[in-house]
């Protein structure tokens, strides 16, 4: 055993006064660790960054602008010497040895009587890795448990939540690595699964065997429209005891009707909470190198469905207005309307040499983007066969990304 054997035990700091001298970047990583903790937090320092700055103007630190004095430590549970300077850091250590308070010693581990651990929490549960004064490989650990507990991957699953109800999951635009953390363990610890055609598809193979997974493209149709189907179907689960997951592609409230679900769930009295997901009207884009906005050249965008066609008695949306704007347009469900759509545009003040962009299979191993002008949208998907899903991006933020196919 050497001289470097510790015990672990967690501080309970909230309210007690910890004391950080150095005002640098090795304190600006600890200080929000400790405001955390909700500790009285005393930074002593000439000098500070900005960010602990920032931290001392909204009230979260109390700055003592000066060197250190013994003094300082008088009162104190808890000290970190992240000075740059060692004599300095060795004053900090006496002082603290002789009043029996821990210290943390940001140059010398070996002259510290306390190790900051790599910490990290998830549901009510502290994670915290010492690696023997290794904080790259207690980092590392941290992690990989942080992703276990946050996924469920390392909770057995009579530990998981299973109280009935009903968690809408917005899956992101369909690479499982854009899903949310928080998504991914709602999924471990469904017991039903009612999965949407655009949902990220890979997650599906990782449910446990237990698990029903009712695929929303194979619901009857018969006497009830899908969407209400699908309704009744979550609802049902849920009041018979069962934890129902309702996994969407993109956002579960950007056209993915996942309102309708909560209002449904709602008046039957079922628990339903949600889980956002990136909005594949913005995410897809800028995975594909387009940004929907870019300062002098698009202050605002809109995102529009496009599954209706302009005249449709049920559309509501106003393409005439849309024509007149200048800005972003992104376009939903759009690749068969899309030919009437940029008409539509150019009668509505749109240059008919507006760049164009339709990004196929977006975050997906075949994706592609078609580029074209709203006057040649309609030849151009005709020539590059595209099919859904797509998103088509209208607005001079498409030459920004491509400055050569339209100089």
């Amino acid at each position: 055993m050497d001289d470097y054997t510790t015990y672990p035990s967690g501080l309970r700091l909230t309210g007690r006064r910890v004391v950080v001298v150095g005002g640098g970047h090795v304190a600006q990583r600890r200080v929000p660790q400790l405001i955390a903790a909700r500790a009285d937090v005393h930074v002593v320092s000439p000098a500070v960054t900005p960010a602990i700055e920032g931290m001392v103007g909204s009230g979260e630190v109390t700055w003592h602008e000066r060197g250190f004095a013994d003094g300082d430590l008088d009162e104190a549970w808890y000290v970190v010497a992240a000075t740059d300077d060692r004599a300095v850091n060795e004053q900090v250590s006496a002082a603290a040895e002789a009043r029996r308070i821990f210290c943390v010693r940001s140059d010398d581990a070996t002259r510290a009587t306390a190790w900051t651990p790599a910490v990290g929490r998830h549901a009510g549960v502290t994670v915290a890795v010492l690696g023997q004064r290794e904080p790259q490989r207690s980092a590392a650990v941290r992690d990989e448990i942080l992703e276990g507990l946050r996924e469920g991957t390392i909770v057995a699953r009579h530990q998981r939540d299973r109280s009935p109800g009903v968690v809408l999951v917005g899956g992101g635009p369909g690479d499982p690595e854009l899903m949310s953390v928080a998504g991914r363990k709602a999924l471990m610890e469904a017991d039903v699964v009612v999965a949407d055609r655009l949902a990220p598809r890979e997650l599906l193979g990782e449910l446990p065997a237990d698990v029903e997974l009712i695929d929303v493209a194979k619901l009857p149709r018969g006497r009830s429209a899908l969407q209400e189907e699908i309704n009744r179907v979550i609802v049902e689960r849920a009041l018979a005891g069962k934890r129902v997951v309702r996994f969407k592609g993109g956002d579960n409230f950007v056209f993915g009707r996942g309102y309708e679900e909560v209002i449904a769930c709602r008046e039957a009295g079922v628990p339903v909470t949600v889980i956002p997901g990136l909005s594949s009207p913005i995410a897809v884009p800028a995975v594909a190198g387009i940004p929907v906005t870019h300062r002098g050249v698009a202050h605002e965008f809109s995102v529009v469905s496009g599954h209706l066609p302009p005249g449709h008695p049920e559309s509501l949306v106003d393409w005439a207005a849309l024509g007149r704007l200048t800005g972003t347009v992104v376009l939903m469900m759009a690749v068969e309307n899309a030919p009437l759509i940029a008409e539509v545009l150019v009668e509505g003040g749109r240059p008919a040499t507006t760049p164009v962009a339709v990004v196929c299979n977006g975050t997906m191993p075949g994706e592609r983007t078609v580029l074209a002008t709203l006057g040649t949208l309609a030849t151009e998907l005709a020539a590059h066969d595209v099919r859904p899903p797509a998103i088509i991006v209208v607005g001079d933020v498409v030459a920004v990304a491509h400055p050569a196919h339209f100089a």
